[in-house]
């Protein structure tokens, strides 16, 4: 086989995962009246089935770095796309509570793998000149599952149920990672790498508080992709709308496409400016577009609607600048590990907006049930999801206090 070509091969099996799991983390929200129906829970129950894939997800950040270090993306990818599929079984054929919890949670675990390990493959089968381009179209590539996790797969569930459906996608998880064990090779190096974790690292890193104040920030400016985007968009434009599920989520997956083309242009822009100013921006942009979504426009264009998620999901991308800003912060031999703790704050924030945003419904729920499931109107989902331009705007004025705090120190 051509070494040129043999790179890419190794590339793709990583890159498969990464793609799939976003599908896998998309999913449940095509299917919540389902869910809600199965476990007989109102949504505050479904908030938490959404959030606790983001505490595996973000918990697994740093181990999942550990173990990639220690025994090699073959068999870290194998594993963990095994466990998300048995996971994806046991949450398909299950009536318990708890157990649909678990699983969700062993998905969580499994998909923080994905970039991970893609990243490791990289740096080690490419040279460290194309390390940062392949990172970036790999992001490129892995955001395609998010767009067809949308519409195409709504569209399946539709025609075949979606106990069928999940089946499938579980299996196809396991296949992924049979392939990876099977023809995945780690390539060997002539030196060794020193241990890049170490409990100094984490204690200095910790002590940080210009880092815990832009982790939050990032945190709360994360709800219109991980708070909406992820599960409760598809459902709110079904209920301000008459649009059928397949097509809800056919225009949240606008939002992906945004992020496509979203990381070059804003890092262009904070050339011009700094990562903080464009950030701002970012949040000052989220804020008006929800608070458009929610309550200026009643009557939802969809050209206007697919260019509005277009661009939401340009500003999304704000987490780029994000790490780009985390890495001035601290030493050359600390950036892997500050991009993974604010990776994994990040990741919490799911939890935060699905456990909120699922909370305030029912707070707003009228007591009208259907099928022996809770129906919310249209009112308890705007005020639910008024949380995501809220705390957008409180991450963006502590990202303008950061720059403000930076450009005194530097007079």
């Amino acid at each position: 086989m051509s070494k040129r070509i043999l790179p890419y091969l190794m590339w793709l099996l990583p890159l498969s995962f990464f793609t799939y799991q976003f599908i896998l983390r998309l999913w449940p929200s095509l299917m919540m009246q389902q869910i809600m129906q199965q476990f007989q829970i109102d949504a505050t129950g479904f908030g938490l089935l959404a959030s606790v894939y983001y505490y595996g997800y973000a918990g697994m950040q740093i181990p999942i770095a550990i173990l990639l270090d220690r025994f090699g993306a073959r068999c870290v990818v194998c594993i963990c796309a095994v466990l998300c599929g048995l996971a994806t079984l046991l949450f398909t054929y299950t009536d318990n509570w708890i157990l649909a919890l678990i699983s969700r949670f062993i998905v969580g675990v499994g998909s923080a793998a994905g970039f991970l390990a893609t990243s490791k493959v990289i740096s080690e089968w490419f040279d460290g000149k194309y390390y940062a381009q392949m990172v970036g179209f790999s992001f490129t590539v892995g955001l395609l599952g998010a767009i067809y996790g949308g519409k195409p797969v709504s569209l399946l569930v539709e025609n075949f149920g979606w106990q069928h459906v999940a089946f499938v996608l579980a299996f196809v998880s396991i296949g992924i990672g049979f392939l990876t064990l099977l023809f995945l090779k780690t390539k060997k190096t002539k030196t060794k790498n020193e241990p890049s974790l170490r409990m100094k690292d984490f204690k200095k890193l910790l002590r940080s508080s210009t880092i815990w104040f832009l982790a939050i920030a990032n945190l709360l400016m994360v709800g219109p992709l991980e708070g909406f985007a992820d599960v409760w968009g598809v459902n709110y434009l079904m209920q301000v709308t008459a649009l059928s599920k397949s097509d809800a989520a056919g225009f949240v997956s606008y939002i992906f496409v945004g992020m496509l083309f979203g990381g070059p242009l804003l890092a262009a822009f904070a050339k011009r400016t700094s990562n903080y100013t464009i950030i701002s921006v970012c949040s000052a942009g989220m804020v008006a577009a929800f608070l458009w979504l929610l309550f200026v426009n009643s009557q939802l264009n969809t050209y206007t609607l697919s260019a509005v998620f277009f661009v939401v999901g340009i500003l999304c991308c704000y987490q780029v600048l994000v790490f780009a800003s985390g890495s001035e912060l601290v030493s050359a031999s600390m950036l892997g590990l500050t991009v993974a703790f604010l990776n994994c704050v990040n990741m919490l924030g799911g939890s935060f907006f699905h456990s909120t945003i699922g909370w305030t419904m029912d707070q707003f729920w009228t007591g009208e049930m259907l099928d022996g499931i809770r129906v919310y109107t249209v009112s308890s989902y705007q005020k639910a999801l008024l949380i995501i331009p809220v705390a957008a705007l409180i991450g963006g004025i502590m990202v303008m206090m950061l720059r403000l705090h930076k450009f005194s120190r530097s007079r």
